[in-house]
């Protein structure tokens, strides 16, 4: 079992920039890939980020591209997403996620991860 708790969210004004960290507990991160995905009110859970186990490999969702930046830290078991230039349609809960490396389906899909954390709110003001 991998537990996942996620930090760093909080209100900022558009423009600024956030830090979410991801903490695991129970086993290595080093055999996973690791995702955060949001979900705004009203909304259905949406794609933001995702990154191999090596860290060799990253995507990402279309409307975060060029402002978003995931990465991680095996040593310390941590996931990272630095999130700049934040705009208010960025509000959201967001989630940190793990998958098994060799697990079937798509990196971008929320169905394919096994282990999520209890989110941490983003608030962006206008």
């Amino acid at each position: 079992q991998v537990q996942l708790v996620e930090s760093g969210g909080g209100l900022v004004q558009a423009g600024g920039s956030l830090r979410l960290s991801c903490a695991a507990s129970g086993r290595t991160l080093s055999g996973y890939t690791l995702g955060w995905f949001r979900q705004a009110p009203g909304k259905e859970r949406e794609f933001v980020a995702m990154i191999s186990r090596a860290g060799s490999r990253m995507d990402y969702g279309d409307s975060v591209k060029g402002r978003f930046t995931i990465s991680r830290d095996n040593p310390k078991n941590t996931l990272y997403l630095q999130m700049n230039n934040l705009k208010p349609e960025d509000t959201a809960v967001y989630f940190c996620a793990a998958k098994y490396y060799l697990a079937s389906g798509p990196d971008s899909g929320q169905t394919t991860y096994d282990y999520w954390g209890q989110g941490t709110q983003v608030t962006v003001s206008s």
